[in-house]
Protein backbone atom coordinates (compact mmCIF):
# COMPACT_ATOMS: atom_id res chain seq x y z
CA UNK A 1 0.00 0.00 0.00
CA UNK A 2 1.50 3.65 -0.70
CA UNK A 3 0.40 6.60 0.89
CA UNK A 4 0.61 9.80 -0.81
CA UNK A 5 0.60 13.19 0.98
CA UNK A 6 2.12 16.66 -0.09
CA UNK A 7 5.28 15.35 -2.32
CA UNK A 8 5.79 12.15 -0.55
CA UNK A 9 5.43 8.52 -0.86
CA UNK A 10 4.85 5.89 2.04
CA UNK A 11 5.19 2.64 0.88
CA UNK A 12 4.24 0.12 3.60
CA UNK A 13 5.52 -2.65 0.97
CA UNK A 14 8.57 -1.53 0.30
CA UNK A 15 9.06 -0.16 3.78
CA UNK A 16 10.28 3.09 1.85
CA UNK A 17 9.42 6.69 2.38
CA UNK A 18 9.75 8.50 -1.29
CA UNK A 19 10.10 13.13 -1.35
CA UNK A 20 9.52 12.79 -5.54
CA UNK A 21 12.17 10.74 -6.67
CA UNK A 22 14.28 10.87 -3.68
CA UNK A 23 14.15 7.99 -1.39
CA UNK A 24 14.02 9.08 2.56
CA UNK A 25 16.62 7.16 5.13
CA UNK A 26 14.59 6.91 8.10
CA UNK A 27 14.84 4.41 11.27
CA UNK A 28 12.14 1.46 11.35
CA UNK A 29 10.78 3.03 14.45
CA UNK A 30 10.40 6.24 12.89
CA UNK A 31 8.73 4.25 9.99
CA UNK A 32 6.36 2.49 11.90
CA UNK A 33 5.22 5.55 13.63
CA UNK A 34 4.36 7.49 10.53
CA UNK A 35 2.84 4.59 8.93
CA UNK A 36 0.78 4.21 12.38
CA UNK A 37 0.17 8.14 12.40
CA UNK A 38 -0.97 8.20 8.67
CA UNK A 39 -3.30 4.94 8.63
CA UNK A 40 -5.22 6.59 11.86
CA UNK A 41 -5.47 9.70 11.04
CA UNK A 42 -9.06 9.84 11.41
CA UNK A 43 -8.46 10.37 15.02
CA UNK A 44 -5.70 11.61 17.83
CA UNK A 45 -3.59 8.98 18.25
CA UNK A 46 -2.37 8.71 22.07
CA UNK A 47 1.78 8.04 23.53
CA UNK A 48 0.11 4.16 25.10
CA UNK A 49 -1.47 3.81 21.41
CA UNK A 50 2.02 4.60 19.85
CA UNK A 51 4.02 2.81 22.10
CA UNK A 52 1.47 -0.27 22.00
CA UNK A 53 1.94 -0.21 17.99
CA UNK A 54 5.41 0.91 17.49
CA UNK A 55 6.96 -0.31 20.20
CA UNK A 56 5.11 -3.55 21.33
CA UNK A 57 4.54 -1.93 24.97
CA UNK A 58 8.31 -1.92 25.67
CA UNK A 59 9.78 1.10 28.33
CA UNK A 60 9.72 4.21 26.33
CA UNK A 61 10.44 7.16 27.82
CA UNK A 62 8.87 10.41 26.64
CA UNK A 63 12.45 11.61 25.52
CA UNK A 64 12.91 9.06 23.45
CA UNK A 65 8.94 9.32 22.06
CA UNK A 66 9.71 12.91 21.46
CA UNK A 67 12.78 12.34 19.34
CA UNK A 68 10.88 9.94 17.20
CA UNK A 69 8.31 12.38 16.71
CA UNK A 70 10.60 14.53 15.56
CA UNK A 71 12.32 13.06 13.39
CA UNK A 72 9.23 11.75 11.60
CA UNK A 73 8.39 14.68 11.58
CA UNK A 74 11.40 15.66 9.85
CA UNK A 75 11.23 13.07 7.53
CA UNK A 76 8.37 14.92 5.83
CA UNK A 77 9.17 18.01 5.83
CA UNK A 78 7.59 19.15 8.90
CA UNK A 79 8.82 20.77 11.99
CA UNK A 80 7.40 20.91 15.56
CA UNK A 81 6.81 24.85 15.20
CA UNK A 82 4.69 24.31 11.60
CA UNK A 83 3.22 21.18 12.38
CA UNK A 84 1.60 21.41 9.04
CA UNK A 85 1.49 17.83 8.63
CA UNK A 86 1.95 16.04 12.16
CA UNK A 87 -0.30 17.72 14.70
CA UNK A 88 0.51 18.50 18.63
CA UNK A 89 -3.13 18.00 20.32
CA UNK A 90 -2.58 19.50 23.84
CA UNK A 91 -2.80 16.50 26.26
CA UNK A 92 -4.26 14.44 24.22
CA UNK A 93 -1.62 13.09 21.81
CA UNK A 94 -1.07 13.29 17.83
CA UNK A 95 -2.81 13.73 14.81
CA UNK A 96 -1.78 13.62 11.36
CA UNK A 97 -3.53 16.21 9.57
CA UNK A 98 -2.56 15.98 5.98
CA UNK A 99 -4.52 15.03 2.60
CA UNK A 100 -3.65 11.68 2.32
CA UNK A 101 -4.62 9.20 -0.85
CA UNK A 102 -4.03 6.15 -1.56
CA UNK A 103 -2.75 3.16 -4.07
CA UNK A 104 -1.72 0.34 -4.39
CA UNK A 105 -0.82 -2.51 -7.15
CA UNK A 106 -4.55 -3.77 -7.04
CA UNK A 107 -5.22 -0.04 -8.13
CA UNK A 108 -7.37 0.61 -4.90
CA UNK A 109 -9.55 3.75 -4.94
CA UNK A 110 -8.09 6.60 -4.00
CA UNK A 111 -10.34 7.52 -1.27
CA UNK A 112 -9.26 4.17 0.52
CA UNK A 113 -8.84 4.73 4.36
CA UNK A 114 -5.89 1.84 4.90
CA UNK A 115 -7.26 -1.51 6.68
CA UNK A 116 -10.62 -1.91 8.16
CA UNK A 117 -11.23 -0.80 11.81
CA UNK A 118 -10.74 -3.87 12.94
CA UNK A 119 -7.79 -4.87 11.50
CA UNK A 120 -6.15 -1.95 12.55
CA UNK A 121 -7.60 -2.66 16.32
CA UNK A 122 -5.75 -5.63 15.68
CA UNK A 123 -2.12 -4.20 14.49
CA UNK A 124 -2.50 -1.59 17.55
CA UNK A 125 -2.37 -4.28 20.21
CA UNK A 126 0.71 -5.35 21.50
CA UNK A 127 2.22 -8.92 20.22
CA UNK A 128 3.46 -11.25 21.94
CA UNK A 129 7.14 -10.30 21.77
CA UNK A 130 8.84 -13.14 19.17
CA UNK A 131 12.09 -12.60 21.24
CA UNK A 132 12.67 -15.95 23.44
CA UNK A 133 13.61 -13.71 27.01
CA UNK A 134 10.98 -13.60 29.47
CA UNK A 135 7.78 -11.21 28.90
CA UNK A 136 6.81 -9.44 32.32
CA UNK A 137 4.86 -6.82 33.20
CA UNK A 138 4.74 -5.41 36.70
CA UNK A 139 1.21 -3.69 37.41
CA UNK A 140 0.51 -1.17 40.01
CA UNK A 141 1.40 -1.60 43.29
CA UNK A 142 -1.45 -0.72 45.38
CA UNK A 143 -1.60 1.94 47.73
CA UNK A 144 -2.88 0.28 51.10
CA UNK A 145 -2.32 3.05 53.29
CA UNK A 146 -5.75 4.64 53.54
CA UNK A 147 -4.52 8.08 52.19
CA UNK A 148 -4.92 9.28 48.13
CA UNK A 149 -1.93 11.88 48.75
CA UNK A 150 -0.05 8.68 49.18
CA UNK A 151 -0.61 7.21 45.99
CA UNK A 152 2.72 8.83 44.36
CA UNK A 153 4.57 6.53 46.62
CA UNK A 154 3.00 3.36 45.42
CA UNK A 155 3.35 4.51 42.22
CA UNK A 156 6.83 5.39 42.45
CA UNK A 157 7.94 2.06 44.14
CA UNK A 158 6.31 0.36 40.95
CA UNK A 159 8.45 2.42 38.38
CA UNK A 160 11.95 1.84 39.97
CA UNK A 161 10.93 -2.06 40.22
CA UNK A 162 9.86 -1.46 36.20
CA UNK A 163 13.09 0.55 35.69
CA UNK A 164 15.57 -2.23 37.46
CA UNK A 165 14.29 -4.89 35.11
CA UNK A 166 14.37 -3.11 32.20
CA UNK A 167 18.07 -3.01 32.84
CA UNK A 168 18.19 -6.44 32.72
CA UNK A 169 18.74 -7.98 29.05
CA UNK A 170 17.64 -10.96 29.78
CA UNK A 171 13.83 -9.40 30.33
CA UNK A 172 11.30 -7.99 28.12
CA UNK A 173 9.55 -5.28 30.13
CA UNK A 174 6.37 -3.64 29.30
CA UNK A 175 6.20 -0.51 29.76
CA UNK A 176 5.02 1.77 32.23
CA UNK A 177 2.19 3.38 30.41
CA UNK A 178 1.09 0.08 29.25
CA UNK A 179 1.37 -1.52 32.55
CA UNK A 180 -0.24 1.66 34.30
CA UNK A 181 -3.69 1.17 32.52
CA UNK A 182 -4.87 -1.16 35.18
CA UNK A 183 -4.10 0.76 38.07
CA UNK A 184 -7.35 0.54 40.19
CA UNK A 185 -9.09 -2.29 38.31
CA UNK A 186 -9.81 -5.88 39.28
CA UNK A 187 -8.32 -7.51 36.37
CA UNK A 188 -8.04 -11.66 35.96
CA UNK A 189 -4.12 -12.37 35.42
CA UNK A 190 -4.80 -14.03 32.14
CA UNK A 191 -6.55 -11.04 30.67
CA UNK A 192 -3.10 -8.54 31.52
CA UNK A 193 -1.02 -11.63 30.11
CA UNK A 194 -3.14 -11.34 26.82
CA UNK A 195 -3.58 -7.88 25.98
CA UNK A 196 0.08 -7.20 26.87
CA UNK A 197 1.39 -10.38 25.41
CA UNK A 198 3.31 -11.55 28.81
CA UNK A 199 4.19 -14.83 30.36
CA UNK A 200 4.77 -13.22 33.81
CA UNK A 201 2.53 -10.71 36.18
CA UNK A 202 3.97 -8.87 39.00
CA UNK A 203 1.83 -6.95 41.60
CA UNK A 204 2.27 -6.41 45.10
CA UNK A 205 0.99 -3.42 47.52
CA UNK A 206 2.56 -0.98 49.95
CA UNK A 207 1.35 0.62 53.02
CA UNK A 208 3.24 3.48 54.24
CA UNK A 209 3.27 4.86 57.92
CA UNK A 210 5.20 7.19 59.46
CA UNK A 211 8.87 6.39 59.08
CA UNK A 212 7.84 2.09 58.17
CA UNK A 213 6.63 0.84 55.06
CA UNK A 214 5.34 -2.45 53.99
CA UNK A 215 5.56 -3.92 50.56
CA UNK A 216 4.55 -6.94 49.99
CA UNK A 217 5.12 -8.37 46.07
CA UNK A 218 4.39 -11.58 44.50
CA UNK A 219 5.34 -12.34 40.82
CA UNK A 220 2.49 -14.59 38.83
CA UNK A 221 3.31 -17.65 36.03
CA UNK A 222 0.23 -17.04 34.15
CA UNK A 223 0.67 -20.09 32.46
CA UNK A 224 0.55 -22.41 35.01
CA UNK A 225 -1.56 -19.73 37.09
CA UNK A 226 0.62 -19.91 40.15
CA UNK A 227 2.49 -17.86 42.21
CA UNK A 228 5.96 -17.89 41.67
CA UNK A 229 7.74 -16.31 44.56
CA UNK A 230 5.73 -13.72 47.40
CA UNK A 231 7.13 -12.00 50.17
CA UNK A 232 6.27 -9.26 52.54
CA UNK A 233 8.95 -6.53 53.57
CA UNK A 234 8.91 -4.87 57.23
CA UNK A 235 10.98 -2.12 57.17
CA UNK A 236 12.13 1.14 57.90
CA UNK A 237 11.34 3.90 55.19
CA UNK A 238 14.92 4.51 55.19
CA UNK A 239 15.30 1.27 53.46
CA UNK A 240 13.04 1.26 50.67
CA UNK A 241 15.57 1.03 47.97
CA UNK A 242 17.18 -1.83 49.24
CA UNK A 243 13.76 -3.71 49.31
CA UNK A 244 13.16 -2.59 45.67
CA UNK A 245 16.29 -4.19 45.06
CA UNK A 246 15.58 -7.33 46.60
CA UNK A 247 12.16 -7.93 44.64
CA UNK A 248 14.34 -7.05 41.62
CA UNK A 249 16.76 -9.97 42.85
CA UNK A 250 14.08 -12.50 43.91
CA UNK A 251 12.14 -11.77 40.55
CA UNK A 252 15.22 -12.37 38.57
CA UNK A 253 16.45 -15.60 40.78
CA UNK A 254 12.95 -16.77 40.11
CA UNK A 255 12.44 -17.00 36.81
CA UNK A 256 15.79 -17.22 35.43
CA UNK A 257 17.86 -18.64 38.49
CA UNK A 258 20.82 -20.49 36.12
CA UNK A 259 21.33 -17.08 34.47
CA UNK A 260 21.06 -15.34 37.99
CA UNK A 261 23.42 -17.90 39.11
CA UNK A 262 26.00 -17.70 36.60
CA UNK A 263 26.16 -13.54 35.85
CA UNK A 264 26.21 -13.13 40.14
CA UNK A 265 23.41 -11.26 39.80
CA UNK A 266 23.53 -8.32 41.45
CA UNK A 267 20.87 -5.25 41.15
CA UNK A 268 22.57 -1.83 40.20
CA UNK A 269 21.22 1.48 41.13
CA UNK A 270 22.66 4.22 42.83
CA UNK A 271 20.56 5.05 45.51
CA UNK A 272 20.22 8.87 46.12
CA UNK A 273 21.63 10.67 49.31
CA UNK A 274 18.10 11.53 50.88
CA UNK A 275 15.02 9.95 51.48
CA UNK A 276 13.49 13.40 51.31
CA UNK A 277 15.23 14.10 47.60
CA UNK A 278 13.66 10.45 46.79
CA UNK A 279 10.29 11.46 47.69
CA UNK A 280 10.27 14.90 45.99
CA UNK A 281 11.35 13.04 42.88
CA UNK A 282 8.39 10.54 43.31
CA UNK A 283 6.34 13.12 43.76
CA UNK A 284 7.47 15.03 40.40
CA UNK A 285 6.87 12.04 38.36
CA UNK A 286 3.12 11.39 39.42
CA UNK A 287 2.87 15.27 38.34
CA UNK A 288 4.97 14.45 35.37
CA UNK A 289 2.88 11.96 34.37
CA UNK A 290 -0.35 14.00 34.19
CA UNK A 291 0.77 15.81 30.93
CA UNK A 292 -0.45 18.70 31.51
CA UNK A 293 1.21 22.36 31.67
CA UNK A 294 0.37 23.32 34.99
CA UNK A 295 1.66 19.56 36.13
CA UNK A 296 5.08 19.76 34.39
CA UNK A 297 5.39 23.34 36.04
CA UNK A 298 4.86 21.50 39.50
CA UNK A 299 7.05 18.92 38.48
CA UNK A 300 10.10 20.70 37.40
CA UNK A 301 9.80 22.77 40.72
CA UNK A 302 9.63 19.53 42.88
CA UNK A 303 12.86 18.31 40.81
CA UNK A 304 14.65 21.05 41.62
CA UNK A 305 13.94 20.76 45.13
CA UNK A 306 15.59 17.39 44.88
CA UNK A 307 18.32 18.55 43.32
CA UNK A 308 19.04 21.38 45.80
CA UNK A 309 18.98 18.42 48.78
CA UNK A 310 21.28 16.31 46.48
CA UNK A 311 23.16 17.79 43.74
CA UNK A 312 24.37 14.15 42.45
CA UNK A 313 21.18 12.82 42.22
CA UNK A 314 21.33 11.00 38.57
CA UNK A 315 17.32 10.55 38.33
CA UNK A 316 16.42 14.17 39.32
CA UNK A 317 18.21 15.37 37.18
CA UNK A 318 17.45 13.24 34.12
CA UNK A 319 13.62 13.37 35.02
CA UNK A 320 14.59 17.36 34.65
CA UNK A 321 16.05 17.53 31.29
CA UNK A 322 13.69 14.87 30.16
CA UNK A 323 10.49 16.95 31.52
CA UNK A 324 11.86 20.51 29.97
CA UNK A 325 12.10 18.48 26.12
CA UNK A 326 8.89 17.12 26.80
CA UNK A 327 7.64 20.58 27.44
CA UNK A 328 9.12 21.71 24.18
CA UNK A 329 7.38 18.51 22.21
CA UNK A 330 3.75 19.92 23.60
CA UNK A 331 4.09 23.58 23.00
CA UNK A 332 4.68 24.76 26.58
CA UNK A 333 7.84 25.69 26.58
CA UNK A 334 10.43 27.39 23.82
CA UNK A 335 13.11 25.44 22.64
CA UNK A 336 15.57 27.83 22.51
CA UNK A 337 15.34 28.23 26.19
CA UNK A 338 14.51 24.32 27.23
CA UNK A 339 17.59 23.06 25.61
CA UNK A 340 20.47 24.50 27.19
CA UNK A 341 18.59 23.78 30.32
CA UNK A 342 18.00 19.93 29.62
CA UNK A 343 21.25 19.50 27.62
CA UNK A 344 23.36 21.00 31.16
CA UNK A 345 20.59 18.45 33.70
CA UNK A 346 21.23 15.66 31.49
CA UNK A 347 24.97 16.13 31.03
CA UNK A 348 24.93 16.40 35.23
CA UNK A 349 22.87 13.45 35.70
CA UNK A 350 25.35 11.13 33.31
CA UNK A 351 28.20 12.23 35.54
CA UNK A 352 26.34 11.61 38.38
CA UNK A 353 25.12 7.82 36.99
CA UNK A 354 26.25 6.69 33.80
CA UNK A 355 23.54 4.35 33.14
CA UNK A 356 19.85 6.75 34.06
CA UNK A 357 17.77 6.01 31.10
CA UNK A 358 16.07 9.76 31.34
CA UNK A 359 18.95 11.73 31.36
CA UNK A 360 20.52 9.63 27.97
CA UNK A 361 16.66 9.95 26.12
CA UNK A 362 17.14 13.73 27.33
CA UNK A 363 20.31 14.08 25.80
CA UNK A 364 19.89 12.37 22.54
CA UNK A 365 16.41 14.78 22.17
CA UNK A 366 18.46 17.76 22.43
CA UNK A 367 20.78 16.73 20.04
Amino acid sequence: MQFVFADHTLDTDRRELRRGSESIAVEPQVFDLLVYLVQNRDRVVSKDDLIASVWAGRIVSDSTLTSRINAARKAVSDSGEEQKLIRTIARKGLRFVGAVHTRSDEAAPAHAAGPPADELHEKSRPALPSSERPAIAVLPFVNMSGDPEQEYFSDGITEDIITALSKLRWFFVIARNSSFIYKGKAVHMKQVAEELGVGYVVEGSVRKGGDRVRITAQLNDVATGSHVWAERYDRALADVFAVQDEITEAIVAAIEPQLYAAENFRAQRKPPDSMDAWDLVMRALSHYWRVTRQDSIVAQALLEKAIAIDPNYGQALGVLAASHMFSTHMGWADMATAAPIAERAALAAIRADSEDPWAHCALGNVY
